[in-house]
């Protein structure tokens, strides 16, 4: 029953997400907002809500392994796996706006996070730790992130990368799939995180490698569709902005609510996924930045999934 209400739970978490943001986007319409800044906030933070909702679980109930390795096995996902699988479908040019903010905000927020791990605020901390102070720097961090984003956008006349149309709905009907879809979160939620819990103990696994693989790979799923329908489509530029704003969004809010609801210790042994994180950000940043046409081609793409193919297999091999 516990594995059954693993699936269900990703299942309504991401159904329940989606929901969510259907219903607030319509309310920020009925209230006059930009689609620029729906894109920019709301839609947004939409696809990286299970990761939320997911991190929340597990910082409250302690599993602080868990809501680590959720982040940085998502990241590494979108970042490898999801721009390398669309760009096998169709060579990703990004925008300005991407190609200028979010390529390089995507590697800042990275290094940002090896730097807080590794070079405590606060002097009388002498273990490798998140705190509740760390935590504010990141949400202040992913304030400062979206205003530069908002502004940048604005004064150079680009457009958000989002995938699709925000509709508006009657008000009554925009609130009934908020409460829906919190009612999908919070259930969702609550399960994957104890069938994770269950799995790691059943199967003699580590709660980082819970995270890291099965847990991330499943809440990295709405970013691999939108991103995967992007490039059917021929908007490469939604599907690199997609993949590497949920980057930002995980790293900056969802790392920075879960410290400062529990300090998340870091263990030694996450080192070398943090790094695989960072370098799979360099990587995008010399292909769009350096390499030949500032693209990712079809051949880099293909090497970019390889690589986290080869990744998944360490991990399963060493742990």
């Amino acid at each position: 029953m516990v594995y059954v209400l693993f699936v269900v739970g990703f299942v309504i978490l991401i159904v329940g997400a989606n929901i969510l943001v259907t219903g607030a986007s319509s309310v920020g319409k009925f209230f006059k907002m930009s689609s620029l800044v729906i894109g920019f906030t709301i839609v947004a933070l939409g696809t990286s809500l299970p990761e939320l909702i997911i991190n929340v679980f597990a910082s409250v109930r302690g599993q602080t392994d868990l809501a680590l390795t959720n982040v940085m096995g998502s990241n590494i996902m979108n970042t490898l796996l999801i721009i390398g699988v669309a760009a096998l479908i169709l060579p990703i040019v990004p925008g300005r706006t991407t190609m200028r903010t979010i390529v390089p905000i995507s590697l800042f927020a990275s290094l940002v996070l090896g730097l807080l791990v590794y070079i405590h605020l606060e002097p009388i901390t002498t273990t490798l730790v998140i705190d509740f102070l760390e935590g504010l720097v990141l949400l202040a961090l992913l304030v400062g992130y979206l205003l530069f984003s908002y502004f940048f956008t604005r004064r150079t006349g680009g457009d958000a990368p989002i995938a699709g149309e925000i509709k508006e709905y009657a008000l009554w009907k925009s609130l009934l799939m908020i409460l829906i879809g919190v009612a999908g979160l919070y259930f969702g939620g609550n399960w994957v995180v104890a069938g994770a819990v269950y799995i790691a103990a059943d199967f003699g696994m580590s709660q980082a490698l819970v995270g890291i693989t099965i847990v991330a790979v499943a809440t990295s799923l709405p970013e691999l569709i939108t991103s995967v329908l992007a490039a059917l489509r021929k908007n490469s530029d939604i599907a690199i902005g997609n993949a590497l704003g949920s980057n930002i969004f995980n790293i900056f809010l969802i790392l920075g609510v879960s410290a400062m609801i529990n300090p998340l210790p870091f263990s030694a042994t996450l080192s070398i996924d943090l790094w695989v994180m960072i370098l799979a950000n360099l990587v995008v940043v010399f292909f769009v930045w350096i390499g030949r046409g500032n693209k990712i081609t079809r051949l880099e793409g293909g090497l970019m999934a390889s690589i986290y193919v080869a990744y998944i297999v360490w991990l399963f091999m060493t742990h």
